[in-house]
């Protein structure tokens, strides 16, 4: 088994600060040591939080993201502190939501992800994003992300 390079990491064994903000933080990426395979890589944050852009109140969401590597894997650390950026962070659902998906299209260009951010209701009414970035490769075992909707008291 090849061994992966970890040289260009910068968090990744030593102690690092939260960001002040997403657009500070820093993602990561190491080589795929299978390139030429399609596999699927499942991320689950059962409590990412951001603020209300409006009332600064705590917005709280059940986030799976779910990816198929190119060249690169995005390294477990750098996307753990990027999604803890968002916690004094005001945006939208929608906005938090395709931003962590773009951001990380953008470092990888992996060869198929997919977010589903399942946000609790506030107000009365639960509002779920869901975005890819077009169908997964034919054969490719895809789980269902197992996130029921929301159902309150019904």
């Amino acid at each position: 088994m090849p061994k992966t390079d970890v040289s260009s990491l910068s968090m990744l064994g030593k102690e690092t600060e939260t960001a002040k903000s997403p657009e500070e933080a820093v993602l990561e990426k190491v080589p795929s040591n299978h390139v030429g395979t399609d596999y699927v890589v499942r991320f689950t944050a059962p409590e990412f939080t951001s603020l209300c852009p409006m009332t600064g109140q705590p917005d709280f969401a059940h986030i799976v993201i779910d990816y198929i590597p190119n060249e690169w894997l995005v390294e477990s650390k750098s996307l753990k502190l990027f999604l803890h950026s968002f916690r004094n962070h005001g945006a939208f659902h929608e906005d938090c939501s395709i931003y962590i998906a773009k951001r990380i299209v953008e470092l990888l260009d992996p060869k198929w992800l997919r977010i589903g951010a399942y946000w609790y209701p506030r107000g009365g009414i639960p509002i779920d994003v869901f975005w890819q970035t077009g169908k997964p490769p034919e054969g490719v075992w895809l789980p269902d992300q197992g996130v029921a909707t929301y159902r309150g008291r019904g």
